[in-house]
């Protein structure tokens, strides 16, 4: 049907609500809107879905929502009355209509005679995760758009391990979703059915989940010496991170000094440009206090508190924000650090990382004996590793980094974990502070070590309906077209994730790489560098990901220009 059918239909149905109506009306002579809103509809993926808020069949609403939660509902329903009775444990964030969104799916659920819990207040990624296991529910959904920008909101869904759920199980969910046409034809609900089949999430699933992050200290000794006079600030970007952050740390004994004004809910993020803790700007205020308090480092989480975001104050006494590998490598560093000092570093210890992280994980899992493992990105894929390795012991998790933020120690979830990732930052502050340095100082010391290593990425936005397929035939152009060298590093092997083969560039041998496939193509570049560029799963970009290894911070820069502007070159032609 035509998108201005669509539209005409959307605006005439009696079951729109009045704010919907007003809303299309007053786009009635805009085309172009028209087209973005119902040319196509709000694509689910592996990630869920995401999109602008708004009404129309491309973007965030709650038919979109309901229509998706239906999809899910014919997926439990097809398992057995057994799931049903299980249910879906459902938490959203701080964001516009992230609440409305929530109860609408678990209206949906209980409409299809499955049991929906709802947490009473929001609650951050890693809880929600971790909420699925405790209850053993069969599914669980999200509502967020994680650090997108405020007019975005979007719908998670994980499975019964607590991971996002597998391509699979999502490929069935879709087609279930993709035969509802009518998006106001989801079922209703009685008073009876909300009452017998919504139901609170017990306080107890908060009680546990603390009880699990306080085993994963690690510097006891250090916290108890400087935890309480810590100077160390702390804001959750107006996000859910705020309660389970403050109070972890207060469970443990380290004082943090919160960014009062961005401690409020505020659907429009108004103290920010945009909701991403990784970007210097977006902790200015932690930093301008900061500098008042004499605090040398600054941390804040994004609205889902998946995502953990670093600055710390350098040798000239400015602050700089630390991109997420090198908040890796510092995390990595100090959990590998402590656990062998205490002896307690298991045999098989594994370190997990998607492949566009940092090289420089190689070379500190090998100086510790531990074993590291690359996936492709989507923190679901580090879940299904831990799940394997509980299952036939071949390996014990340690630690599980992405680039984007996104970190997790232990296996009491199986997503980002930015609660977890903030007790152990501000634990490491004190474990350095009592050996009288800073976490600047040890990042120098741990390029002292290993060698420079910069690590960067950038991002092309595409626009229109067709963003994704242009996308991804820029990707398919770059497979055909094959590249010899980055102006001065030379092309060693390359990767196409997509075949799941390896190309030695030499000899022309093929191999296996022995990963899920995903439309990327990763260049093995001599000394360890790489380059890697693929389409972003959330938002309409084309990644291009750089790690260049160096002898120096100034020689690394160099390089990296001549990267970039070569690898521009040829997305351009």
């Amino acid at each position: 049907m035509d998108y201005k059918a669509i539209y005409e239909n959307w605006l005439k149905d009696e079951r729109l609500s009045g704010e919907g109506k007003r809303e299309l009306d007053n786009i009635k002579d805009n085309k172009e809107e028209i087209e973005y809103r119902f040319g196509a509809e709000l694509e689910f993926g592996t990630a869920g879905m995401r999109g602008i808020i708004g009404y129309g069949t491309n973007m965030m609403n709650v038919h979109t929502v309901k229509r998706a939660t239906q999809g899910l509902a014919e997926f439990i329903k097809n398992r057995g009355e057994a799931d049903m009775q299980r249910g879906v444990v459902i938490s959203y964030d701080t964001r516009l209509k992230s609440d409305v969104f929530a109860r609408a799916a678990a209206e949906v659920l209980a409409a299809n005679g499955i049991k929906a819990y709802l947490f009473d207040e929001v609650h951050p990624v890693p809880m929600l995760s971790f909420a699925v296991r405790c209850l053993n529910t069969v599914a669980g959904i999200m509502v967020t758009a994680s650090h997108n920008p405020k007019q975005y909101n979007g719908y998670k869904v994980y499975g019964e391990d607590g991971a996002q759920m597998s391509p699979e199980d999502t490929a069935v969910v879709v087609s279930y979703i993709q035969k509802i046409t009518d998006y106001f034809s989801t079922p209703g609900l009685t008073e009876e059915q909300a009452k017998k089949l919504i139901k609170s999430v017990p306080s107890k699933v908060d009680k546990k989940y603390y009880k699990e992050l306080k085993k994963l200290t690690l510097s006891k000794k250090a916290v108890k010496q400087c935890g309480k006079d810590l100077k160390l600030v702390y804001t959750p970007v107006h996000g859910s991170g705020y309660i389970p952050v403050t109070t972890i740390l207060k469970k443990i004994g380290i004082n943090a000094t919160v960014v009062k004004e961005q401690t409020c809910r505020d659907t429009d993020f108004s103290t920010v440009e945009v909701p991403n803790p990784e970007y210097k700007e977006t902790l200015s205020m932690g930093i301008a206090l900061a500098q008042k308090i004499g605090a040398t480092v600054v941390f804040g989480t994004d609205p889902d508190s998946d995502r953990l975001g670093v600055a710390v104050k350098n040798k000239e006494g400015e602050f700089e924000a630390l991109s997420g590998n090198q908040v890796g490598i510092l995390l990595l560093d100090y959990i590998l650090t402590r656990l062998s000092e205490e002896d307690a570093l298991p045999a098989n210890a594994a370190v997990v990382k998607s492949f566009v992280t940092t090289g420089m994980a190689k070379s500190i899992c090998q100086k510790f004996g531990a074993e590291l493992f690359e996936v492709p990105v989507g923190f679901k894929f580090i879940g299904e590793k831990i799940k394997l390795w509980e299952r036939d012991r071949s390996h014990t998790y340690v630690f599980g980094f992405e680039e984007s933020c996104g970190y997790l120690r232990g296996t009491h979830a199986r997503d980002k974990d930015a609660v977890v990732a903030s007790m152990l930052t501000a634990e490491m502050v004190c474990y350095y502070t009592s050996k009288n340095k800073t976490v600047f100082d040890r990042l120098q010391e741990i390029y002292d070590t290993y060698g420079y290593v910069l690590d960067c990425n950038i991002s092309i936005p595409f626009s229109g309906l067709n963003a994704m397929k242009d996308m991804n035939a820029v990707v398919d152009g770059l497979k055909k077209s094959p590249v010899k060298s980055f102006d001065i590093y030379s092309v060693t092997a390359v990767r196409d994730y997509s075949s799941n083969t390896k190309t030695d560039v030499a000899t022309g041998e093929t191999s296996e790489i022995g990963s899920p496939l995903t439309n990327c193509v990763y260049y093995e570049l001599e000394n360890g560098s790489f380059i890697c560029v693929r389409p972003s799963g959330t938002e309409p970009k084309l990644k291009i990901y750089f790690s260049v290894k160096a002898n120096n911070k100034q020689d690394a820069e160099a390089a990296l220009e001549k990267m970039q502007t070569a690898v521009k070159k040829i997305i351009k032609a």
